[in-house]
């Protein structure tokens, strides 16, 4: 048995693999420790937040939605000289209202009226909310059949220039 550096279509040095010298046509063996490392350095997209109301106010003591557009996507890498696709999903989202409360979904949310991510802010002031997508998937070697990636990966989102203002009810007549 011999070691020999491999690399993904990205160019870095995942891992080693042993090949046997005796028969060099059987393609090594791709195991899913290996697909797990070239996962974790696939670029996945960071979930861009959205925040209704929009334009960037909100107000205090207000249900405040929040949501994100994930959709599943595939990516192909090369291991070991044998091709390796990735079904990649979102599985987790990670909210982070920017005024020290957070929350965990496995759903991204939705547009008004649905209200699957509210927050109501307690307070007047700037926030920085955002959402922290986290990603499973499934991997199959040169077209075999889809087995589930063990780990995921998570990706840190940006967060969204957010102010909580106060308002004062006003009875108005005709």
């Amino acid at each position: 048995m011999t070691q020999q550096w491999y690399q993904t279509v990205t160019g870095e040095s995942l891992y080693s693999a042993s090949v046997c010298p005796d028969n060099p046509a059987e393609p090594a063996q791709i195991t899913n420790a290996m697909v797990a490392r070239a996962f974790k350095r696939i670029p996945l997209p960071a979930s861009t937040l959205v925040v209704q109301p929009p334009g960037g106010e909100t107000l205090v003591n207000f249900a405040t939605n929040f949501y994100t557009e994930a959709a599943p996507f595939e990516r192909s890498v090369t291991l070991v000289g044998q091709r390796v696709d990735l079904r990649i999903r979102p599985s987790g989202f990670g909210w982070s209202f920017g005024d020290g409360t957070v929350t965990r979904t496995t759903t991204p949310g939705a547009a008004y009226p649905a209200l699957d991510v509210t927050h109501e802010y307690a307070r007047a002031g700037r926030v920085g909310p955002r959402v922290d997508t986290t990603y499973s998937a499934d991997f199959r070697v040169n077209g075999g059949p889809w087995e589930p990636v063990v780990g995921t990966v998570t990706m840190t989102g940006a967060p969204v220039a957010l102010q909580v203002r106060t308002a004062s009810p006003t009875l108005v007549g005709y």
